[in-house]
């Protein structure tokens, strides 16, 4: 795993949360970089929107 580039595959995004701690693990793990790419995200809810 060290040095590597990874491409992280997911089917659906809704908070993001999954993603970003499968990132923090493989960076930690020695992961050079890694670059996400979903099918789909969930639409923001009215209450999070900025």
């Amino acid at each position: 795993m060290r040095g590597r580039r990874i491409l992280l595959v997911d089917d659906i995004c809704t908070t993001g949360t999954t993603l970003a701690r499968a990132v923090d693990c493989l960076l930690r793990a020695g992961a050079e970089a890694v670059d996400c790419v979903v099918a789909a995200r969930t639409p923001a809810h009215p209450d999070r929107r900025g």
